[in-house]
């Protein structure tokens, strides 16, 4: 499964700078003290992400324990599921309930004990992150970065060619695909997305892959993405990403794959994210409204 990722709390790192920055005539004994106000600041926080990486590992060896049940799962979420922005646990367990048809019992009996366990390493994770938080509201004008993640947009093709935000500002609309070579929900729709990438073409959308692996220009995980992509046929462009880059920060806090976002010329992100493969009838004529939908939008601002 994919690594969950939290950012550090912009407030508490800018707290933590405010005091290195400042300077005048202070005494000695003032600013030794403000040092060791910095110090530990920062060794609070470092400690506390040591802690909330160590609790995301161990949510993510859960997953990996029972991989197979938990592919199964995410492989059947879509957006009539609960919200992924909630409560981890509640998000899962929304799944779960929306498909207990399609388990047997033992995988109920499995994923309903791992998602209890999943839900007590989350009340852990909030009263970290709770804390970490600090004046974090006087922050909330700042998050353009979350809203629009593809502005500043760079990255590499599988080719090794630069790619950019005109990327977005040449498509009426852009169909972001988040996949993993792994996934095999995600590997089950490739062939479905090319169709959908030939199908969208002339109405001015493409389809691109970003694959999580892939991040920094991981070219074992480029080479074996690219196989993959070539066994279903798949001809889209798929770009690997940095992993600190907005793009990339916003791929790692994706909880469910496959999961597909729309974008438009302008790098907004438009609508809500379509979890679950597009192989899934349903699923394609879905977003194939909401794509004539920001198409449609895009030619009423010409």
């Amino acid at each position: 499964m994919k690594t969950k990722r939290t950012l550090i709390s912009i407030i508490t790192l800018c707290a933590a700078l405010s005091l290195t920055a400042c300077n005048g005539s202070g005494s000695a004994t003032t600013e030794n003290s403000q040092k060791t106000q910095t110090e530990s600041t920062t060794e609070a926080v470092d400690n506390s992400n040591t802690k909330l990486d160590d609790l995301y590992q161990q949510e993510n060896q859960i997953f990996a324990d029972h991989q197979d049940v938990w592919n199964k799962a995410f492989g059947m979420a879509n957006k009539s599921d609960a919200d992924p922005s909630g409560n981890y646990a509640d998000y899962l367990a929304g799944i779960i309930e929306s498909n207990k048809e399609s388990f047997t019992d033992d995988e109920l009996k499995t994923l309903n004990d791992d998602i209890e366990t999943i839900r007590q390493i989350e009340k852990q994770i909030d009263e970290i992150e709770n804390k970490n938080a600090g004046s974090e509201s006087t922050d909330q004008n700042d998050s353009s970065e979350e809203i629009t993640p593809f502005k500043s947009f760079s990255g590499k093709n599988f080719d090794g060619n630069s790619v950019d935000e005109s990327l977005f500002s040449n498509n009426a609309v852009t169909v972001v695909n988040f996949w993993f070579t792994g996934c095999k929900p995600c590997v089950a729709e490739l062939s479905k997305l090319n169709e959908l990438n030939d199908a969208i073409k002339s109405m001015g959308g493409e389809v691109i892959g970003i694959n999580t692996e892939t991040f920094d220009g991981n070219e074992d995980a480029i080479k074996e993405a690219a196989a993959v992509l070539d066994s279903q046929g798949a001809k889209y462009r798929n770009i690997s990403v940095d992993s600190d880059s907005s793009i990339g920060k916003y791929a790692s806090d994706i909880m469910a794959f496959p999961t597909t976002i729309l974008v438009d010329r302008n790098g907004n992100i438009v609508g809500e994210p379509m979890l679950g493969g597009i192989d899934d009838q349903a699923n394609y004529d879905s977003l194939m409204k909401q794509i004539q939908s920001v198409i449609d939008a895009d030619n009423k601002d010409k």
